[in-house]
């Protein structure tokens, strides 16, 4: 099941979640590039502009991750994503419609809230507009903040 998140902006007290745009291109490298950033989620931080300019353009095209853009500070900060997740390939999870939250964030916004504010406003949207039947989201053992974010979201149930 795919979902096109090009014309959908979710609005939380600081962010707004939205599709990213090529603007968005110094913001995304901006936080990207910084070592353990990606690391954290899995991928290794981007070591230069047409490398993130790349993943933009993926962002773009596939519709399916959200630019998180703090009001505040006027600019992109991270990313939120609706992905395939592993529960599509279980028999007994059939004909559900599953989607698995992937996120990261700039350091500079590390041990805010933000994540948890983003991840807990996609959740609520997945489930009242998309009519989405669960969410899963994984991190990786030594990724604290990233398990904190699960568990204050509500997805370790």
């Amino acid at each position: 099941m795919h979902i096109d998140l090009t014309n959908i902006k979710i609005e939380t007290e600081r962010l707004i979640l939205r599709a990213f745009n090529k603007d968005d291109l110094a913001d995304l490298y901006a936080y990207a590039s910084v070592p353990g950033v990606g690391e954290a989620a899995g991928w290794p931080h981007h070591k230069s502009i047409e490398e993130s300019e790349i993943i933009l353009k993926s962002f773009i095209e596939k519709g399916n991750v959200f630019a998180i853009f703090h009001k505040e500070e006027k600019k992109a900060i991270g990313s939120l994503g609706l992905h395939n997740s592993w529960a599509d390939e279980k028999e007994e999870y059939c004909g559900k419609k599953i989607k698995s939250i992937g996120y990261v964030l700039s350091k500079d916004f590390w041990g805010r809230g933000l994540m948890t504010e983003a991840v807990s406003a996609v959740i609520d949207f997945g489930f009242n507009a998309l009519c989405l039947d669960a969410f899963t989201c994984g991190h990786f053992v030594e990724n604290s903040r990233s398990r904190r974010v699960i568990e204050n979201a509500g997805l370790n149930s």
